[in-house]
């Protein structure tokens, strides 16, 4: 910012002297900063009061008109500033991000392996009772909240998981270490090294131990450990406890079929990444339950009522494919962007993909993103994922009439040491709060399941195919059709000896 303070009107010949008003602009200021203060001081800074946001902005806005009109540039851009981002505040536009982060860590360092999501499941039941938000748990225990609109029907829905990758036990094995079987589709060169709680069917126990390869000391084996096969048939978990045998692990009562949890480990860097194992899926409800946060707590009524899904199987393939509301027109679903090479997704920003394994997602909902994404400012790329799949999948397989689109927080190493950024939570975050503000992306259209042609929406008109001339010699054009031959051809015609 430049150092002008003086103001910049002219007093030449015919200009208007403002010089006069100085006093009363300069005593104005001086009112409207001080009750910027009072207001200020009394902020609640985790949860501010909309009126005196509201009260904070119009001081400013005040300061910012007065400053223009004299000239004093310094001040007006100073004030602008301030304006903007006050806006965005009464808007409920800024990331709380403290409270997203709280959340995430707490997610984070809840064992939830596919099959075995309980306790993570009854952490968000807690927090989302402590919001006031309703919810209900499928049989199964996927959890299903809702989130006011001013609709008839429950028209939107945001689907996330909150179960991970992780591992059963196949084997107890003799020398008293277990042989696992994943949980979800990673690689055994992720799970080797990893720390684990090993959850036995008695739920009031656990037990520590850790991934190792068949062959795990150098000092004992030399090069075969580096030359020795990953697979899951070449690792092994070593237990923590006295075990030196299979009926030592019996007496611990530990079973085939019992879940082995990989520890989360989070960190949050100086430099705003967050890295832990389990962020696939985790972060994603943590932006979920920080919009359901924003709203409840600000008394926000939606365009659209709006279901806030949380998944409980998605690694293994059918999160979504029960307990979706049948009148949901538009869904949205969370989840990881992949950061890698050959990738276009964005770790400081939200990635909105266009199609993924499963095939494309829906045209205009992804295009409707895409400009949310780039009207509010929001960094973001388009992407496409060919190994990966989402609740997206399972939804749509499991005969969902929706429109379905994809939004990804950027994560490099996903399924193994993973880490994303706060940025691109902040990101995520704000493209859905965006989303949920508009109406449907055809609002009387996608109010039904089923409608005429004629009210179709369609605006992807195809390029008419045209006759394109083909050069014959000297002719541009073929010439005249061939007469052929008449079928079937006069006795003895066609005959051949």
């Amino acid at each position: 910012m430049s150092t002008n303070t003086e103001p910049t009107g002219g007093n030449g010949a015919g200009a208007f002297d403002l010089t006069q008003f100085y006093q009363v602009f300069f005593e104005e200021a001086g009112e409207n900063l001080a009750a910027m203060e009072q207001h200020l001081l009394g902020l609640d800074v985790d949860a501010p009061q909309d009126e005196t946001l509201h009260a904070i902005f119009r001081c400013a806005h005040s300061i910012k008109g007065g400053a223009a009109t004299f000239g004093f540039e310094d001040l007006a851009a100073l004030t602008h500033t301030m304006e903007t981002l006050l806006d965005r505040l009464r808007r409920h536009e800024m990331t709380p991000s403290a409270p997203m982060v709280d959340t995430l860590l707490a997610l984070l360092q809840t064992p939830s392996p596919s099959g075995r999501t309980d306790a993570v499941m009854q952490l968000i039941g807690q927090i989302l009772t402590k919001l006031g938000v309703p919810f209900t748990l499928t049989r199964r225990g996927a959890l299903i909240a809702e989130m006011p609109g001013r609709s008839q029907t429950t028209d939107r829905a945001i689907v996330v998981h909150a179960d991970t990758i992780g591992c059963m036990v196949r084997e107890l094995k003799d020398n008293g270490r277990l042989a696992l079987v994943p949980v979800g589709t990673f690689s055994a060169r992720f799970a080797t090294g990893a720390r684990v709680r090993i959850l036995p069917d008695d739920t009031d126990r656990f037990f520590t131990g850790t991934v190792m390869p068949l062959k795990a000391s150098g000092h004992a084996f030399g090069d075969e450990i580096d030359t020795q096969p990953t697979s899951w048939d070449d690792v092994e978990v070593r237990v923590d406890r006295n075990v030196d045998s299979r009926a030592d692990l019996e007496q611990l009562g530990l079973n085939v079929g019992d879940f082995v949890a990989l520890v989360a480990s989070p960190e949050l860097t100086e430099d705003g990444f967050v890295v832990s194992r389990h962020l696939d899926g985790k972060a994603g409800v943590a932006v979920a339950l920080t919009l359901a946060k924003v709203i409840a707590e600000r008394n926000i009524v939606l365009p659209h009522r709006t279901t806030l899904m949380v998944t409980i199987t998605e690694e293994v393939g059918h999160g979504a494919s029960h307990g979706l509301p049948p009148d949901v027109a538009e869904l949205v679903s969370v989840d990881n962007a992949v950061c890698a090479p050959g990738q276009q997704s964005l770790e400081h920003g939200v990635t909105i993909p266009m199609a993924d394994m499963h095939g494309p997602f829906d045209y205009y909902l992804t295009r409707k993103l895409c400009r949310l994404a780039q009207e509010k400012g929001i960094l973001h790329a388009r992407d496409i994922f060919r190994y990966y799949r989402s609740d997206v999948a399972a939804a749509i397989e499991a005969g969902a009439a929706t429109r379905a689109a994809l939004v990804g927080f950027g994560l490099d190493g996903s399924h193994g040491w993973e880490r994303t950024h706060l940025d691109s939570l902040e990101a995520t975050y704000l493209l859905l709060y965006s989303w949920l503000r508009t109406p449907l992306t055809f609002e009387m259209w996608d109010a039904q399941p089923f409608g005429d042609l004629e009210d179709f929406p369609a605006e992807q008109p195809a390029a008419s195919e045209q006759w394109v001339p083909l050069s014959r010699g000297e002719f541009a054009d073929p010439g005249a059709a061939s007469q052929g031959q008449a079928w079937p051809p006069a006795d003895g015609a066609g005959e051949t000896s």
